[in-house]
């Protein structure tokens, strides 16, 4: 496992270059990539800048937007054909995107719906041996922000992630998996193939009605049992990153350098206390 620098936390206040120098500069071992702008780079010279920085690409945001209607399905699909051989290319066969955990549209055409659609792009992205993770959405404000549930639980979105290709898993967020009553058993049963992108943060101790996303907390500030999230992840043989995603606490606000050092010099310490070193 290794610490990977997010944008959330900056803000996004960086070119895709000047943020993989921040990253390296800082210390993280690994940088969330920029898709857009990576591929304008070209594979040849994104690979050069990754090598030389000494970073390991942690992962891409899926480029198709299935929420929307048919036409705007299709029409991004073509960007998901370029994408996945250019991730492979440089070595990051990993993309995520999250589905929200309640919808104006009722579950059960939802999930048919997200299905189809995710299923395509789970195919596309098998010809170039990719994964996608998908993220659910843990806190109850999220839940009961329209008017039907849609799928929040971590054992639920794993069924559903198996059901759209074998190459389907999760995008395990610290603050999901705690808000959503999730384990450290759950994340076993889970097992290596079906975890794809982790991301690390913390809670505060509030409760579910008061919760909300922008709340997050370094790791190590909060209630979250991490040492346990990571001793499961641990266990299960997990290699790839844990991106540093703190909405909130006023990172935004400070230098760059500051923010980045803070996540990763807090990250790390909740890594010590777990045991495990970084690679």
């Amino acid at each position: 496992m290794y610490l990977s620098l997010n944008a959330v936390p900056i803000g996004g206040k960086q070119t895709w270059t000047g943020f993989a120098q921040l990253a390296s500069r800082t210390g993280f071992l690994g940088v969330d990539v920029m898709l857009e702008a990576a591929m304008a780079d070209g594979v040849d010279k994104t690979r050069k800048l990754l090598a030389d920085l000494k970073l390991k690409p942690a992962f891409i945001n899926l480029p198709v937007e299935f929420r929307k209607d048919d036409d705007a399905f299709k029409s991004s699909l073509p960007k998901l054909e370029d994408a996945a051989p250019f991730a492979a290319a440089i070595g990051c066969p990993r993309m995520m995107t999250y589905l929200m955990s309640s919808s104006p549209t009722p579950k059960d055409e939802l999930r048919r719906l997200y299905k189809a659609r995710l299923g395509e792009c789970a195919r596309i992205l098998a010809r170039s041996h990719c994964r996608l993770g998908l993220e659910f959405l843990g806190p109850l404000h999220i839940r009961r922000m329209f008017p039907n549930e849609f799928i929040w639980k971590m054992n639920e979105m794993l069924e559903f992630a198996k059901e759209c290709g074998s190459n389907c898993g999760l995008t395990l967020d610290a603050w999901h998996w705690h808000h959503a009553g999730a384990t450290t058993d759950d994340i076993v049963k889970a097992g290596k193939d079906r975890i794809v992108v982790v991301h690390f943060d913390d809670s505060p101790k509030l409760p579910a009605e008061e919760i909300r996303d922008n709340q997050r907390l370094l790791p190590g500030e909060g209630v979250i049992d991490l040492v346990g999230f990571l001793q499961a992840l641990q266990k299960i043989g997990y290699e790839d990153s844990l991106s540093v995603e703190v909405f909130g606490r006023g990172l935004k606000e400070m230098p760059l350098e500051e923010a980045a050092l803070l996540c990763l010099e807090s990250s790390r310490a909740v890594l010590k206390r777990a045991g495990i070193v970084e690679h």
